[in-house]
């Protein structure tokens, strides 16, 4: 069960429930969401909902859920959630498009591309500073002068900036320079790491994991919400499967299914998915077309040349014209 608390409730109140769920025996988790104190409870009592009904007055509301990501869970916030970082506005309704290379090399390279992306319609500038790599001798990124970098380009374009975090330390230096922490397929079940993003009050792009489950994946976010951030956009990347004619297979039929199962949105990652530059436009449309709240693409000025992820980087006029052609599949969506 999810027990809302109303936001002007005073501890005393608060300190009061919770003395009577513990009375009662149930296990429950104290946290925030969406400004306001929300218990997530097991097995309430007759006892405690007749409690919980007489004190409308402090008790805005309680959901039965059977689904063990209860914060996820669309029942939660049916009319779904929002994520609004200056202009970058994504859920409900709201389609964001989020460019950029997949590695920070150079000042030059990220402010060009940030340039060319803001030009054909993105409203974020992705770039990791932080690389995992599966080699230990591949390109790591620029790390902390990656996130000056960053930051310079996404104040002289306006651009809201989103890039990885790697580790606990990381997050709180990563939300120093970025607006949005990313945390990648490899970690989408570091724990640790999760809790941390849910201390943090910036909002968290979640990657699917590559051989996570529906279920997985938001139970992966549940550890965010559970710390008391509500700001969490989920980015399907696709997972491993037998198919070798594509890096990962994308998964667009988890679009509706999270979509309907969960109150937070969605936005698909097709470069990783595709692993190759002519297959990422297409795999962009038909994750638009399937409700997709929103794309992030690796843009590069020069591809050929990328320090990372060459193959699968998207020149500036590619880019520009897969966001007009989403743009258009958007007018004919319901």
């Amino acid at each position: 069960m999810i027990i809302k608390i109303r936001s002007d409730a005073s501890q005393e109140t608060i300190s009061e429930i919770a003395a009577i769920l513990e009375r009662e025996k149930v296990h429950y988790h104290l946290t925030q969401f969406g400004g306001q104190p929300v218990f997530v409870a097991d097995n309430v009592s007759f006892t405690i909902r007749k409690f919980l009904t007489k004190n409308a007055h402090v008790v805005e509301d309680f959901i039965d859920t059977d689904d063990p990501y209860s914060l996820c869970s669309r029942h939660i916030r049916p009319e779904g959630s929002v994520i609004r970082v200056r202009d970058f506005v994504v859920g409900q309704g709201n389609f964001a498009i989020i460019g950029g290379p997949c590695t920070i090399e150079t000042e030059k390279q990220v402010l060009t591309t940030a340039q060319h992306v803001k030009a054909a319609g993105a409203t974020a500038l992705r770039g990791g500073a932080f690389k995992p790599r599966t080699s230990p001798y591949s390109f790591q990124g620029l790390k902390l002068e990656g996130l000056k970098i960053l930051q310079k380009a996404g104040k002289e374009t306006g651009l809201v900036t989103v890039t990885e975090a790697m580790s606990s330390e990381e997050v709180e230096l990563v939300a120093e320079y970025a607006d949005v922490v990313q945390i990648g397929s490899r970690n989408a079940q570091n724990y640790r790491l999760l809790e941390t993003c849910g201390k943090a009050r910036v909002p968290i792009l979640l990657k699917r994991g590559f051989c996570n489950t529906l279920e997985e994946f938001l139970m992966s976010a549940e550890y965010i919400l559970s710390g008391g951030n509500d700001q969490v956009i989920l980015c399907e990347r696709g997972i491993r499967a037998y198919e070798t004619h594509v890096r990962y297979t994308l998964s667009v039929g988890v679009i509706p299914a999270l979509k309907s199962t969960s109150h937070l949105p969605v936005i698909v990652d097709p470069s990783h998915a595709a692993g190759c530059a002519s297959l990422v436009p297409s795999m962009a449309y038909a994750s638009t077309a399937a409700g997709a709240d929103g794309l992030l693409v690796e843009v590069h000025p020069d591809p050929e040349h990328a320090l990372c992820d060459a193959r699968q980087s998207l020149t500036p006029d590619e880019f520009a014209e897969m966001a007009r052609i989403c743009t258009e599949i958007r007018k004919v969506l319901p």
